[in-house]
């Protein structure tokens, strides 16, 4: 599903620092951030930090300055999924495309507690397709993966390409995580509501009035 586009800026959103190591070499520039509940990790290593501690719903940029985010560990812990979506569409460019990875609600690693996606709220693909799309993101390509069991014996662990593969073929229903591409629509709308809101909070609080017609000169009780 990835396809590298050379001179992007990559953002990579939660725990996404092991990704953002193998593809952010192909970008133009590539940062981590991770949300404040989570706390944040030093990334790159060996090299000058390029993560930042963030409120996932409030990302520190300008519009339309991203081409691609790589969301992994964040929509499963989003206060609210709505905010979050909203704000991805916000930061990327006309065109840009959103990956993510969530547990997936019928999957076996969304079960057990000792699985990376233990914890937060799984996802199905029938309720990512709706949150994608009340923010006008379009969905354009899905997948699956962890499609073995999750062992906790280290003896186990060399029986997953097989097992993936025979799982790949008849189980993909009860994939551990859902994967997802949407790309950004080049029009959306803005709410009446929130125009209004924004051409209210735009306006200064303190208005310098001249005296003008009318104006009252207020005196101090010590002045004249």
């Amino acid at each position: 599903m990835w396809r590298p586009i050379s001179e992007e800026r990559l953002l990579g959103l939660g725990y996404a620092t092991p990704y953002l190591s193998r593809f952010g070499s192909d970008c133009e520039r590539a940062l981590a951030f991770m949300p404040a509940a989570q706390g944040a990790e030093r990334w790159p290593r060996g090299a000058a930090p390029r993560t930042a501690l963030v409120g996932i719903e409030d990302l520190p940029l300008g519009d339309a300055s991203i081409d691609r985010i790589l969301m992994i560990h964040a929509l499963e812990f989003a206060e609210s999924p709505e905010a979050l979506m909203a704000e991805a569409w916000r930061v990327l460019a006309p065109g840009g495309s959103l990956v993510i990875v969530v547990p997936h609600r019928r999957g076996v690693w969304a079960r057990f507690e000792h699985t990376p996606f233990g914890s937060g709220r799984p996802w199905s693909r029938g309720q990512l397709t709706r949150l994608l799309r009340s923010v006008t993101f379009t969905p354009h390509a899905w997948g699956e993966a962890l499609l073995f069991p999750p062992f906790q014996r280290n003896s186990l662990i060399g029986f997953w390409p097989a097992l993936e593969r025979i799982g790949r073929k008849f189980w993909p229903l009860f994939a551990g995580v859902v994967v997802i591409e949407a790309v950004k629509q080049l029009h959306r709308g803005i709410p009446v509501a929130s125009a209004a809101r924004e051409r209210r909070l735009a306006k200064p609080v303190l208005v310098p009035a001249g005296a003008g017609v009318g104006a009252r000169v207020c005196t101090t009780s010590g002045g004249s």
